[in-house]
């Protein structure tokens, strides 16, 4: 099944999604691959086993990204259920192992042949991921990510009546982007009227996973968390320091621009004043909606994806074919979406929850960026390649929602793709403000584990007034007492996985700027990057794909001038 490391000849199975299976393993199973693997070492068998090595770990992947899929997919499914308890309580005994087996491959005195083989940046996320691991945290781990199952299981729960309708948290979006500024209303009454109703869980759940996760840091030599998090996020080529003069030039540069097109939208709309259930609704006339629902956005998908040359069309058609997306919205479904992945049989799968906005295609060509990375890269030459870090990563998926710029009037309903870019484009810049908070807010957390439930509301109401004073939560008392991030996924399941998006968009939005002076060029380099996959750090894919590294002084303000501009002229 499929390609392991140094075997250049990368072979695939056709194989339909629906036809998927992979050996389940267990504890036995594994001890046996890892103990073969170690007497290839013994025996000075070094390319060997590193190629069983790659193969065990793709193999592994495999099974356990499907049993998570498949959890996601219907989180009221017991047997799916188990079989995600399972895969978590088998997970840090596979950490374990290849922990193991890289301490081994990097105390070689012959550093130089081990470089050659995986290349510089695949030793580095090695040497960062064995300070991540070890036996003495294998029970945190696995109560970590039944703490974070119990998170999307509580989300995905959700049934809120409106309108005469039972929906859950995704289904709630259409009307919390209603033209009718009641209706928007009544939509964050009954969204904040969950998680006002489950607070306590949810302040209970963080509260767990900030203390087993500090508990960790401290076994394993960490004063905090915060360093154990960035390594656990393979970080190799910047630290925190970087990312917080990063959020400085989103509080300057950013900050007061959406400010004022918020204030100008305000004025053109009448309001008295800006309201929270208000910043939803970006376009005035109301928000272009897709062009119709599930099959036709697939068919108009195939057409954009044709005219925008290149593999991916071909791509798409294969996605589409095998059965490799899930992207309607249900009952008991896990909400939000992702792309996942299936080493052994070089295929991405894309995981959505259409509702009849424009998140759809938002959401749609995000993850397709995601996928087409992952099938672009799948010829790299180990595992550790096939995704780059997730900065690097998302700037495949916000650069492809900007290169379909040009084709989406397929998807929008008709007449609307200029206000569907300008608004795309605004929800953009008034999403970095907002990814900065995130992280601000997480820094906080993790730098005082102490901190009480009642300070943690504190410290995001306080963030919330430097990264977006223009929130004004009304009478929903809810979120205006700080609790507006108990509604962020990643908080809870990916601690320091959010300040990704705005350095990836900042990166995206050069793309874009490049697509309107030489759209056949960027697509190239857009293609190239998502090739390389992971094979290199992110500051050094930016600075290959020709763009600006985000932590360079003027690389986000040159692009939120060239944004304001666009947006001035439209």
């Amino acid at each position: 099944m499929g390609a392991t490391l140094l075997d250049m000849a990368q072979t695939f199975p056709q194989i339909a999604f629906s036809e998927l299976a992979f050996p389940r393993p267990d504890r036995e199973s594994l001890a046996d691959i890892y103990g073969a693997i170690a007497a290839q070492l013994d025996a000075g068998e070094r390319r060997d086993a590193l190629a069983a090595f790659d193969a065990a770990r793709r193999h592994y992947e495999s099974w356990a990204s499907l049993v998570h899929l498949q959890f996601s997919r219907d989180t009221t499914n017991e047997a799916a259920k188990a079989e995600r308890d399972y895969c978590d309580t088998l997970g840090p005994v596979a950490t374990g192992h290849e922990v193991e087996i890289k301490r081994r491959l990097l105390d070689d005195p012959d550093r130089e042949g081990l470089v050659a083989l995986l290349g510089t940046h695949v030793v580095a996320l090695w040497e960062a991921d064995i300070t991540t691991f070890d036996p003495r945290i294998a029970a945190d781990l696995e109560e970590e990510a039944r703490l974070s199952a119990e998170y999307t299981a509580l989300l995905a729960s959700a049934k809120i009546e409106i309108d005469g309708e039972v929906v859950n948290l995704s289904g709630l979006a259409p009307y919390a982007q209603n033209a009718d500024r009641d209706v928007r209303h009544r939509a964050e009454q009954a969204r904040w009227g969950f998680f006002e109703a489950n607070g306590a869980t949810l302040d209970d759940l963080f509260g767990k996973l900030v203390t087993l996760r500090q508990r960790m840091a401290e076994t394993l030599g960490f004063e905090t968390y915060t360093e154990l998090g960035y390594r656990r996020m393979r970080r190799t080529d910047y630290g925190p320091e970087q990312v917080a003069a990063f959020r400085e030039k989103i509080v300057t540069h950013v900050t007061p621009l959406v400010r004022s097109l918020l204030e100008h939208r305000r004025l053109s709309m009448g309001w008295d004043r800006l309201r929270a259930w208000d910043e939803a609704l970006i376009d005035p006339k109301g928000n272009p909606k897709p062009a119709g629902g599930h099959d036709l956005l697939l068919e108009r998908a195939q057409q954009m994806f044709d005219a925008m040359g290149g593999d991916l069309g071909i791509f798409f058609e294969t996605m589409h074919e095998g059965g490799y997306l899930d992207l309607l919205n249900r009952a008991g479904k896990a909400g939000g979406g992702f792309c996942t992945s299936f080493p052994d049989v070089g295929m991405p799968f894309i995981f959505a929850n259409f509702n009849g906005t424009h998140n759809d295609i938002g959401v749609f060509t995000h993850e397709m960026g995601h996928a087409y990375q992952n099938w672009k890269s799948r010829d790299q030459r180990c595992i550790d390649e096939l995704w780059p870090t997730m900065e690097a990563a998302e700037i495949h998926s916000m650069g492809l929602e900007f290169l379909t710029w040009p084709e989406i009037d397929k998807l929008v309903e008709e007449g609307a793709a200029d206000r569907y870019r300008k608004m795309h484009l605004i929800d953009s810049l008034a999403f970095l403000p907002y990814g900065a908070c995130v992280d601000h807010f997480q820094h906080e957390v993790y730098d005082d584990p102490e901190m009480s439930p009642a300070a943690r509301h504190e410290t995001w109401k306080r963030l919330e007034k430097i990264y977006m004073p223009w929130r004004d939560w009304g009478d929903l008392a809810y979120p205006a007492s700080g609790t507006r991030w108990q509604a962020q996924m990643h908080v809870y399941r990916s601690p320091f996985y959010y300040i990704d998006y705005t350095l990836a968009l900042c990166c995206a939005m050069q793309l874009w700027l490049g697509s309107r002076n030489d759209p056949q060029g960027t697509m190239e380099t857009y293609a190239a990057l998502c090739a390389a996959g992971g094979s290199k750090a992110f500051t050094a894919l930016v600075e290959d794909a020709g763009l600006i590294s985000p932590f360079e002084p003027d690389a986000l303000a040159e692009v939120v001038h060239e944004a304001e501009q666009e947006l001035m002229g439209s």
